[in-house]
């Protein structure tokens, strides 16, 4: 038996050995849980209402997620449920649990249906739960009444059906029908067939492209170095504050270390561009051209 099997149905077994709750018991656990946050009354609530949580968990194996995984989708919904639950609306916690336990365990197919996300709002969850149902149902109402219907037909019944956008409808179909596949796959059967990432063109930057960004990288840290040695000490930090940290500082900061107004600082700041600027475009034409 696999270790997934045997999980299972050792989890199974256990949860059906669970006590059964009356309704008295149900709401003293939950008011314990919710007022003391006694973690033995949910423990117990919980585990109560585990076979429940399993039995849901089990009417979505035919979407091909391992049980395993389903049901403890289908525990954490139990768990949201329990957290949540008001016993003062005098409502069972059966009930109520219901919808939490089915709201996981759809999440969790639809993120794991596709490695393309498949959608998670209220219509595309409609859609991906309940269209080959209905599919099925409307095609074989057309037969009985000897009519044949068209794709085009089809999807507008189906959007009329569920309640959602045409579009939508259409667009679950094509997620619906397709399948995902191993970029690492063949192209053909031969042992020595080229891998479909290998048709992939490569977006990446080529080695000519690396060697004259390096190339340009070299030139402007030459240029900024010798537009630099033109400014005096002062000149040099607040430029080196202002422009060449990872987090620049603000004028007021410089102004307080250096003892001046923040209207001086942008003043010396302006000036030391200024004479940087005029540097660079006396170095060459080449400069000159880059920096207009």
């Amino acid at each position: 038996m696999a270790m997934g099997t045997a999980q299972d149905f050792s989890l199974t077994r256990t949860a059906m050995k669970a006590e059964l709750l009356d309704a008295e018991t149900e709401l003293k656990l939950a008011y314990a849980w919710r007022d003391e946050r006694c973690e033995a009354s949910l423990h117990r609530l919980i585990t109560a209402y585990m076979r429940l949580a399993i039995s849901m968990a089990s009417k979505f194996k035919r979407y091909g997620a391992p049980m395993n995984d389903l049901i403890q989708e289908a525990g954490l919904g139990l768990m949201k449920a329990a957290d949540k639950f008001d016993p003062d609306r005098g409502v069972r916690f059966s009930t109520y649990a219901v919808w939490w336990i089915k709201a996981s365990i759809q999440d969790h197919v639809m993120r794991n249906w596709s490695m393309v996300r498949t959608g998670s709002t209220s219509s595309q969850k409609s859609l991906f739960f309940n269209m080959r149902r209905v599919q099925a149902r409307l095609e074989r109402e057309a037969a009985s009444a000897g009519e044949e219907l068209d794709r085009h037909q089809l999807r507008q019944m189906i959007s009329t059906e569920i309640g959602v956008p045409l579009h939508d409808v259409e667009m679950m179909e094509g997620r619906l029908s397709g399948s995902d596949y191993s970029l690492n796959a063949t192209q053909s059967s031969e042992d020595e067939g080229r891998e479909w990432i290998d048709a992939l063109e490569d977006d990446s930057a080529q080695a000519a492209e690396n060697v004259e960004h390096d190339h340009d990288t070299q030139r402007l840290r030459e240029w900024l170095l010798t537009s630099m040695a033109a400014l005096n000490g002062r000149e040099q930090f607040i430029v080196r504050e202002r422009k060449l940290r990872d987090q620049p500082r603000t004028l007021e900061s410089l102004g307080q270390e250096l003892s001046l107004s923040k209207e001086r600082v942008r003043q010396l700041e302006a000036a030391a561009f200024q004479k940087m600027r005029k540097s660079l475009e006396m170095q060459s034409t080449e400069v000159f051209h880059f920096l207009t």
